[in-house]
């Protein structure tokens, strides 16, 4: 088994990105249910989910798993966001929410 280098929230397509690289017949059990899953689900570009993640942590402050999570996701709307960074127990203002929904809707 491998040790763990270094750990790091990623994107999905992120995920595909990386198990894209690697030959299905070296995957274990769990890394090809996970491929085929962000296969057929991940619609975005990696380089555009890493470019949202980097402004959604700069520009609005988040932690880089809770940028994932909205990268991931991609709510549409305010109240479709506001439920997502409800669970987060930090108040966040109406104003960040609407530059986060800008930088989702800004790599569409």
């Amino acid at each position: 088994m491998e040790e763990v280098k270094k750990k790091q929230a990623v994107s999905l397509s992120e995920v595909k990105e990386i198990l894209g690289k690697v030959d299905p017949e070296e995957m274990d059990q769990i890394q090809r249910w996970t491929y085929d899953y962000v296969s057929k689900f991940v619609t975005i570009d990696p380089k555009e989910a890493k470019e949202m993640k980097k402004q959604l942590m700069k520009e609005c402050e988040l932690t880089e798993e809770e940028s994932v999570e909205i990268v991931n996701i991609r709510p549409t709307s305010l109240a479709e966001l506001r439920s997502f960074t409800f669970g987060w127990k930090k108040l966040i203002l109406a104003e960040t929410l609407e530059k986060m929904l800008n930088i989702l809707k800004g790599h569409s």
